[in-house]
This record gives C-alpha cells, structure tokens and sequence, in this order.
C-alpha cells in the first residue's frame, strides 16, 4: 500500500540526459549569438536555463536548484521588458523560495534527512484555498492600477506559480498541478506579449510537467529502500 511517506531515493539525470540537454541548450544560444534567429539572447538564456532546470526537478537533481535561481535572473531581466510586473516580482520571490527549498531539498526530512515525496497536508489545502483568492483579488487590484499588460491572467498565474513553488519546496506530489494550470495560462499569454519561445519553452514545460507527475507518483507509490 502507498503512503505518504514511501518513496525510493531520488533519482540524477543521466550523463545522456545532461549531453542532449546541453547539445540543445547550446546549439539555440549559438543560434541567437549568430543572429541566425530573430530571437533576443535573454529569451534564449531563460529557455536554456529553465528547460533543464525543469527536468532536473522531473528526476530530483539537486542540481535544479542552483540552475533555478540563475534561471530566476534571467527571467527578472525579460519580464522587464515585457511590461509583466508580477512576473518579474515572481523571480524576486522565487529566489528566496529558491533557497529555501534547496535547503528543504536537503534537510527538511525527518532528523535532517533529505525530503522525499509526499502529499499536500490537509491544513496546507485549507491554507491554499484561503490564500489564493484573496492574493488573486490583490494582485489584480495593484496589476491594473500600475498598467500591467494583463492583469488578471499575469495575477492569476503568479499566485497558482507561488503555490506551486511552495509545494515543490516542501517536495509535495501536488505541485504538478498547480504548474500544469499555470503553463496553460502562461502559454498564450506570452504569444500574445511577442514572447515566442518563451511560448513554446512554456509549452515545453507543460509536457515535463506530464511526465513529472507521472514520474513523482510512480515513486511515492513505490516501497521506501534503504
């Protein structure tokens, strides 16, 4: 039987992992640095950095960590010049988040221990079910008031990233979900802000996302090993 606790060591990514990763990474940068595609090296930079940041997280590398917060820098910097405010806020949050959920990672589990997965508790639903709302309604509130180019859309995906942010620090199994619906926001958002591959890199995420959840629940119903 499963519980929340069981749950087999984490896992690395592979060295084949990480040469595909980086052949990709690589060969866009070079792409952009060239100007053999119309794309600012910023945008290119967060889609390297984010989409192997993304599936270290898939395979529990603690790596993802460190990668994340350099990921959260450069997305400050591309927000900027997108006029979404609250996504650029998002990255200030994300690198506190950033580490303290590297040290969560860590040595959050029992006797610090490193965390496995596991559930959202129930007062952590309770806490989530009153706190969205009304973040949402202040978010958009102060969006519209500064002249964000889509306030409730660019409010309503920073809350549900928060939310997914936190659970993913406490290593929740939940915290796919919470990124799978704010991907499907972010996806035509940032089309319709003349972000392309930051688009399709969201896209990109979303499948991870699939394959995360897939991947966190086969190993939270596995039998815990030593």
């Amino acid at each position: 039987m499963a519980n929340s606790t069981a749950t087999n060591a984490p896992s690395r990514a592979s060295a084949s992992e990480w040469a595909l990763l980086l052949l990709i990474s690589g060969t866009l940068l070079g792409l952009s640095w060239f100007q053999v595609w119309p794309l600012g090296l910023t945008e290119v930079l967060g889609f390297a950095t984010g989409g192997i940041c993304v599936w270290l997280v898939v395979r529990e590398d603690m790596l993802n960590w460190p990668l994340g917060l350099a990921n959260n820098l450069v997305f400050f910097v591309l927000f900027l010049s997108a006029r979404l405010y609250a996504d650029m806020a998002l990255q200030v949050v994300y690198l506190g988040l950033g580490l303290y959920g590297w040290w969560e990672w860590l040595h959050g589990g029992p006797n610090k221990r490193p965390l496995h997965i596991s559930r959202t508790r129930r007062h952590e639903w309770i806490a989530l079910a009153i706190v969205i709302p009304i973040a949402l309604w202040l978010m958009v509130t102060i969006l519209a008031a500064i002249g964000d180019a889509a306030p409730f859309l660019d409010g309503l995906t920073t809350i549900l990233s928060l939310a997914a942010q936190f659970l993913l620090c406490r290593k929740r199994l939940e915290n796919w979900f919470f990124w799978i619906a704010a991907d499907l926001i972010y996806i035509p958002l940032y089309f319709s802000r003349s972000l392309p591959l930051t688009a399709i890199l969201y896209g990109i995420f979303l499948v991870m996302c699939l394959i995360g959840l897939t991947e966190w629940k086969r190993k939270w119903r596995e039998p815990q090993t030593a």
